[in-house]
């Protein structure tokens, strides 16, 4: 069992940055892949980013590469989202999940999840 929760969402201006972390509680994070996804109002969760449960394996959605940084401490039991060129289209609650081991690409698969951090960027 793991448990997430994110933290570090805040109003920011455009062209701002922010850097969104994750806090997982349980022994064996160093074994899971972590994600981050979005869910802007009337949308549907959208992924971002996922790294594997060694960092070996990373992939970043096309939406967000160039801009968004997917990093883990397994130190810490913890994994941030560094966000920069803030955009207001990229204004939605930001959520972390978690699954055993291997990345998979899109919302399905990922078996824990946290309640998720606004993030609002003003034009």
């Amino acid at each position: 069992q793991v448990q997430l929760v994110e933290s570090g969402g805040r109003l920011v201006q455009a062209g701002g940055s922010l850097r969104l972390s994750c806090a997982a509680s349980g022994r064996t994070f160093s074994s899971y892949a972590m994600g981050w996804f979005r869910q802007a109002p009337g949308k549907e969760r959208e992924f971002l980013s996922a790294l594997s449960w060694d960092g070996g394996s990373t992939y970043t959605a096309d939406s967000v590469k160039g801009r968004f940084t997917m990093s883990r401490d397994n130190a810490k039991n913890t994994v941030y989202l560094q966000m920069n060129s803030l955009k207001p289209e990229d204004t939605a609650v930001y959520f972390c999940a978690a699954r055993l081991y291997r990345i998979v690409v899109g919302t399905a698969s990922w078996n824990y999840w946290g309640q998720g951090t606004q993030v609002t960027v003003s034009s």
